[in-house]
């Protein structure tokens, strides 16, 4: 990845952004076998801002900075700073594991980890406002020296300061790696740990959610205790009392979810016909049952232009093919008689064109050896945009939350 990456070295923003994009092909849901993953992105992150499908405890979010934090204050060298956070990370899963936590990330691949926490952390991290070093983690690591010796130098300015009577917090926070309210650790932090955030940590990450994502539906969530024991976020209970522009945006989502979970079953449909996989009939009966439960009058009045106006951003550039992928096969479903859609000759040579389209090379339909990679069954879960993840944390924020009003109320 280093050498695919030298070219964007200069470019902090573009390089994040690529970053995260290959990353998105080790995460657990992110088969996007029809492109559609910058419509689902788009949604996610306005949704749930920061968040990861391959992120599991909200403690996290505090581990990474206090780890990185204790090296800065050691003075680590940038020539071992990189080593010395890996290790402390893998020493981490130990104590974790010791602790008979649930949620470690690490726990089965112990030191042969790929990725560590900080890695999966560290754009939530800056969405938060949590981290505020706009640098890339390998920037960070490797530029530490003239960070902590821009801070020592930006630590006499600020004594300066002070002495004339100047603002000095204002000077020091210039070289600023976390927030200045970030809660200490516990004291006996690293060795001891467990994922249950006290009352003051649990109320610092709600309000650094508050503050830096405010108009996002994960900042609606941690204003306070929500049942949210559902299967997708436009299931929630509180749904009509949501802001109106939550309602909306979970709106489309969900008929985004609805409509494009067909096309996603009729390809397994046809890969199967192609391969002769024995979960042909899986398929077919899913594609079935998908169609009995669609709800046809709302997608016929579903305004696909204010889709585009939604999900179209500065950092989620949809492009008119999959925009127009997406309304082509709106118009066959909602034309084609249901039972007829499995062999719609127009809906599987769409398919097969989109699917060629986005793979070039290595389409299933063109490349017999990326068919035969084919394990029966891809991309065929709905889109709930990370609603899993997003309940996780909030789950913990919650019972952070709970301690601290039983403390406040003890």
């Amino acid at each position: 990845m280093t050498s695919i990456l030298a070219w964007l070295d200069h470019d902090t923003k573009a390089r994040e952004r690529t970053l995260r994009i290959l990353n998105l092909f080790q995460e657990r849901e992110s088969r996007d076998e029809l492109g559609l993953g910058v419509i689902r992105d788009s949604f996610t992150d306005q949704l749930f801002p920061g968040t990861s499908t391959i992120q599991t405890r909200l403690r996290y979010m505090l581990f990474v900075p206090w780890m990185y934090r204790d090296l800065e204050r050691k003075n680590v060298p940038a020539k071992d700073f990189a080593r010395q956070a890996e290790e402390h990370e893998k020493a981490l899963i130990v104590v974790l594991k010791a602790a008979r936590q649930t949620g470690i990330i690490g726990k089965l691949a112990g030191s042969a980890l790929k990725r560590l926490p900080a890695s999966i952390y560290w754009n939530g991290l800056g969405v938060w406002g949590i981290r505020l070093t706009r640098l890339s983690q390998e920037e960070y690591h490797q530029r530490i020296d003239a960070l902590l010796a821009q801070r020592r130098a930006l630590a006499d300015r600020a004594r300066a300061a002070r002495e004339r009577g100047d603002d000095a917090d204002a000077v020091r926070d210039q070289a600023a790696t976390w927030h200045p309210c970030l809660p200490a650790p516990p004291p006996d932090f690293p060795k001891v740990a467990s994922f249950a955030l006290t009352g003051e940590e649990a109320a610092f990450l709600r309000d650094r959610i508050r503050e830096s994502c405010p108009h996002s539906l994960l900042a609606h969530l941690a204003e306070k205790v929500h049942d949210i024991d559902v299967a997708a976020p436009w299931e929630l209970s509180g749904y009509g009392d949501f802001p109106v522009q939550h309602k909306e945006l979970l709106h489309h989502a969900r008929l985004f979810s609805e409509l494009m979970h067909g096309a996603a079953l009729l390809y397994n449909v046809q890969l199967a016909e192609l391969s002769g996989a024995r979960t042909l009939e899986e398929h077919r009966q899913a594609l079935m049952t998908w169609g009995k439960a669609l709800p046809l009058h709302e997608l016929r009045h579903w305004s696909l232009e204010r889709l585009r106006e939604l999900v179209d951003s500065p950092g989620h550039r949809v492009s008119p093919h999959t925009h127009d992928f997406v309304r082509k096969w709106r118009s066959l479903v909602l034309d084609a008689k249901q039972a007829d859609l499995l062999d719609n000759k127009a809906a599987r040579e769409l398919i097969r064109q989109r699917e060629c389209f986005v793979k070039r090379g290595q389409s299933r339909f063109a490349n017999r050896r990326a068919l035969e990679q084919w394990r029966g069954r891809s991309g065929t879960g709905r889109l709930r945009y990370r609603w899993a993840t997003a309940r996780d944390l909030l789950n913990d924020l919650y019972q952070g939350l709970d301690r601290r009003g039983k403390h406040a109320g003890s």
